[in-house]
């Protein structure tokens, strides 16, 4: 059985068709990407696959549980957490005090999280060997804001790592980083996941070097449909989706 399903799919804003009879399926152990051209609705489906936007038909389920529309909040505590393409992290804060809110509220200790955050030890700890996975562990007392690009998407990720998902979905987790640090965050997620025991990892992405590079399976998205969904050789092999997907035939 599916870890996460959504089975068809639709989702309707008036007379627009955001998708349309969408059916995928992530199992434990798969890190699935999820791609298509600008407007194919790959944001759509991870709001939905997130509980943001409630389809107009159609289920959605993780591990079991229907969740259509359910939100992140709930979605955290049953072990779905998301990461943003538009980093979400809160720029007055450090990066100590950023992931510590992740922390305070997956341990329920958020009544007042700031004399938790000083006084608490194990989250003390928990914030500190998640800083570390991510090659954040000398930031933690700089500002957020005041990152450069490449560590505050790191931090955003850190952050959904820091709720011990068995699951995250991940917006664009490299949009806005330089070509030579993609790698780099890419492989520091891969590495976080098996540390902290995340048992699925899915993304859209754009840049088809990494999806080629880390999937075990890529689900191409066209005008709100599955045009395919398939191994990196798979996709490949066909000409026709590279075309519509990438532009391109092979790559």
């Amino acid at each position: 059985m599916s870890l996460l399903e959504a089975e068809d799919v639709s989702v309707h804003y008036g007379a627009y068709c955001a998708l349309a009879g969408v059916t995928i399926g992530v199992s434990e152990g798969e890190f699935v990407s999820i791609v298509g051209p600008n407007g194919a609705g790959k944001t759509t489906l991870v709001n939905v696959l997130t509980g943001l936007v409630k389809p107009s038909r159609g289920s959605v389920r993780f591990r079991g549980n229907d969740i259509a529309g359910r939100g992140p909040v709930y979605l955290s505590k049953l072990g779905l957490a998301r990461s943003f393409q538009l980093v979400n992290i809160f720029p007055e804060l450090t990066v100590r005090e950023t992931i510590a809110v992740a922390v305070i509220s997956r341990l329920g200790r958020g009544k007042s999280w700031f004399r938790s955050l000083q006084a608490d030890r194990e989250i003390r700890l928990q914030v500190e060997a998640t800083a570390e996975l991510f090659g954040l562990r000398g930031r933690l007392e700089e500002r957020s804001g005041a990152l450069p690009q490449g560590d505050k998407k790191l931090l955003d990720v850190a952050s959904a790592f820091a709720l011990r998902p068995v699951a995250i979905l991940l917006d664009e987790p490299t949009s806005g980083v330089s070509t030579a640090e993609k790698n780099h965050v890419m492989k520091l997620m891969v590495a976080a996941a098996k540390e902290v025991g995340v048992l699925s990892l899915i993304q859209v992405e754009h840049d088809m070097d990494l999806v080629f590079g880390y999937s075990d399976r890529i689900i191409a998205i066209h005008q709100g449909r599955v045009l395919a969904d398939t191994t990196p050789d798979g996709l490949r092999a066909n000409a026709a989706v590279m075309a519509t997907v990438v532009g391109k035939t092979s790559i």
